[in-house]
């Protein structure tokens, strides 16, 4: 449990060697097909997209935004493959302050389909699931 600082109290030392520390987290998702991907995101879920990015006059890739959150989304080259699956063993939880019944609400009236309604977890948190069209997983929580 975190404790108060008093002031003038000295911070305590770093533990050493010193650990990770991250500010930000922006992940990135290869989608199958980006153009649809940027509307599932910004369409369904409600995200706004910012900068584009374009190889050889080809749209490759953009941000997509959330409040203070950024995810990325770029095409797949399909060096892998066409059919690879995506998005296996991954899940991205989204916090908010929304409600949550209100915007899974708004998701489907928008198009989308919940991999599971809202419900309260034993663990106290409530919450649904989604996924995006190449089967990338989130959570979305409200934070209570």
């Amino acid at each position: 449990m975190a404790t108060k600082k008093r002031p003038n109290e000295r911070p305590r030392p770093r533990r050493q060697p010193e650990t990770l520390r991250l500010r930000k987290l922006t992940p990135s998702f290869t989608a199958t097909d980006l153009r649809r991907s940027m509307a599932f995101y910004r369409d369904v879920l409600g995200f706004v997209i910012g900068d584009e990015w374009r190889e050889n006059g080809e749209l490759a890739g953009c941000e997509i935004h959330a409040g203070a959150v950024t995810f990325m989304l770029g095409q797949d080259d399909f060096k892998k493959g066409r059919d690879r699956q995506k998005g296996i063993g991954t899940r991205v939880w989204c916090h908010t302050a929304q409600d949550l019944d209100r915007l899974a609400a708004e998701i489907k009236a928008r198009g989308g389909v919940l991999d599971q309604e809202p419900q309260d977890m034993p663990w106290g948190d409530r919450l649904f699931m989604i996924s995006d069209p190449d089967g990338f997983k989130f959570t979305f929580v409200q934070e209570r």
